[in-house]
């Protein structure tokens, strides 16, 4: 698979992910220092955080360059271990202390921005489509219309900032991405060469080459562990406002 990393939109796969990490990282210190933590503990956080998310990138990264990722042959194939990983991780880090101080102490609206990076992927991967390293079906032109999540969670932020969108308009959009999120998953688990269901001319082979494997690492990761804490920051907001 020959691709040039200085091409804008295989860059993507690198500079999204990077930024997403720094937000991260940036989210982390934000919470703890809203939260009350002195500084000692707020830099203990930021460095765990760090470490665990460079380590991630890292393993994913060799695994797909090492070739291990494109073993088929196992049962189960290596890929269904990314799979489990990045559901794992972001549950992890919604449900444990790390999502309730992102909940809470990041402000809902930002939550929301956050999402917006699905607009320049979207575009991304419809170029790697065009070229014919992604398979169509899972492009907006196919069966992925998560770039509609992308697109709205601009305005959905916008509204929320400025105080003219509440709860139950960001639950809802919540939902929405949510769902078209899953659908895109489903469509490229589908298309894997495990199961074929789109057929040969439709393989989703190309997340398992650095740096398209970043694709669901760390970005699949990021909107799915972003959608549960927005979930909790809506339930949190709603709980203090009640008497």
């Amino acid at each position: 698979m020959n691709y040039p990393y200085s091409s804008p939109a295989v860059a993507a796969f690198i500079v999204i992910p990077a930024i997403l990490a720094a937000l991260f990282l940036w989210a982390i210190i934000v919470s703890w220092r809203r939260s009350g933590a002195d500084d000692a503990a707020t830099s203990r956080a930021a460095l765990v955080a760090g470490l665990v998310t460079f380590a991630w990138m890292a393993i994913t990264w060799t695994a797909a360059r090492s070739g291990f990722l494109r073993e088929w042959d196992r049962r189960p194939p290596p890929f269904a271990f990314l799979v489990l990983g990045i559901v794992g991780l972001s549950a992890l880090i919604a449900f444990s202390s790390v999502g309730q101080r992102l909940a809470r102490f990041v402000p809902l609206w930002a939550l929301v921005a956050v999402q917006a990076f699905r607009l320049p992927l979207e575009l991304a991967m419809h170029a790697m489509s065009e070229r014919g390293i992604m398979p169509g079906v899972m492009s907006y032109s196919g069966r992925n219309f998560d770039i509609v999540t992308g697109s709205s969670a601009i305005v959905v932020a916008l509204l929320t900032a400025a105080g003219l969108a509440g709860r139950k308009l960001v639950m809802a959009w919540n939902v929405v991405g949510l769902l078209l999120l899953t659908n895109v998953v489903i469509v490229a688990i589908l298309a894997t060469p495990a199961i074929r269901y789109f057929g040969d001319q439709q393989l989703n082979v190309w997340v398992t080459y650095p740096p398209f494997v970043w694709l669901p690492a760390v970005l699949v990761l990021a909107a799915l562990a972003g959608h549960l804490v927005i979930f909790r920051a809506v339930s949190a907001s709603a709980g203090r406002d009640r008497p």
